[in-house]
């Protein structure tokens, strides 16, 4: 089959400056793919993260030889592509990815088939997507919290890795005292920071804490895991499903990105790893377009627990979505990701 293939860089500004405990972001960049067969387009797009050794420039230039690929494998052999993707590109898990959505978006639009209901998953099974409430002075983040509820969000996660955390997440606390709260420390405490900080956020009744240490120190979660007050989530500590046994005795949520899996199989297949190892699944983003969101929140079923909100958090978003602005996941029966173009 031979397929068109299209590829642009877009720069994406953020709706507010976007703090966590490594920087500040106030836009990103994207590259979107667009696969085509004369009738159909498959839209897909990598949200590339330079923690994990990705810019748009690396997914640019390997692109040529993952394209190479898509040309050569029907776009409804999923797992032959994802193979052969990986085979032809060993990292840039973000860059193989766009290539999968867009071939997943492609297949899905030339059988009529939701992206959903290709993994026979019940639509109404998604949970809602947390909304992030960045660091900044605590007014500030009570601000935000407060006009993310007025929004109708019900579950906000909240950056933390400062020196006035307890002020930051009491402050967001009262502005949104019914909200479901968590915490993401993008790995900045210590072990016994992790554990002393445990204490008040079990008494702010934060639901889990997000990678509280870094991930090189897997001695020191398994320490905070033992002695924290409340559950602990990994994101940077697992990347791919085979990543997901070393912290099951370590952690009880695991935190899945299409852009460090590197492809919608892999998401898959990191849920159905996470659960079979007893761990909570979670399914999170990156900064990106509802051009690659659209195929996590076709697979938000599978499960425990969401944070799509990339899309909502940018100036805006050149694409439409599933991802409601109050937080609700709305799959549709249209097929695909259901992403399409403004």
């Amino acid at each position: 089959m031979t397929l068109d293939a299209e590829v642009r860089r877009l720069e994406l500004a953020t709706d507010r400056p976007f703090t966590i405990s490594r920087g500040t972001s106030t836009a990103t960049e994207v590259v979107v793919v667009e696969l085509g067969d004369g009738e159909h387009t498959g839209v897909g797009a990598a949200g590339p993260a330079r923690h994990y050794g990705e810019t748009a420039a690396t997914v640019e230039a390997v692109m040529p030889d993952l394209l190479a690929v898509a040309r050569e494998v029907d776009p409804d052999e999923t797992r032959r592509l994802d193979r052969r993707l990986r085979e032809t590109v060993r990292r840039n898990p973000a860059a193989r990815c766009a290539v999968s959505i867009a071939a997943h978006d492609l297949a899905g639009k030339r059988r009529d088939l939701p992206l959903h209901r290709r993994y026979g998953l019940d639509p109404d099974a998604a949970p809602r997507t947390s909304f992030t409430v960045a660091i900044d002075d605590p007014e500030a983040m009570a601000a935000a919290a407060g006009e993310a509820v007025d929004a109708g969000h019900r579950v906000l996660k909240v950056k933390l890795g400062t020196d006035r955390d307890r002020e930051r997440l009491t402050a967001v606390r009262e502005a949104a005292p019914d909200a479901r709260i968590r915490v993401d420390a993008n790995e900045a405490w210590t072990p016994k920071e992790a554990v002393t900080n445990a204490a008040w956020l079990a008494d702010a009744d934060v639901e889990f804490l997000e990678q509280p240490v870094p991930a090189s120190d897997p001695e020191g979660l398994r320490y905070v895991y033992e002695h924290a007050e409340v559950p602990i989530a990994v994101d940077e500590s697992v990347e791919r499903p085979e990543d997901v046994p070393a912290v099951a005795d370590r952690a009880d949520v695991a935190v899945c990105k299409l852009m460090k899996c590197g492809s919608v199989d892999a998401a898959v297949a990191f849920a159905q790893t996470a659960r079979a190892c007893g761990l909570e699944p979670m399914l999170g983003c990156m900064l990106e377009s509802s051009a690659s969101i659209a195929a996590g929140a076709a697979l938000a079923p599978l499960f425990d627990y969401v944070d799509l909100d990339g899309s909502l958090l940018l100036a805006e978003d050149p694409y439409e979505g599933p991802v409601a602005a109050d937080g609700r996941i709305e799959l549709t029966e249209r097929p695909g990701t259901g992403a399409r173009e403004r």
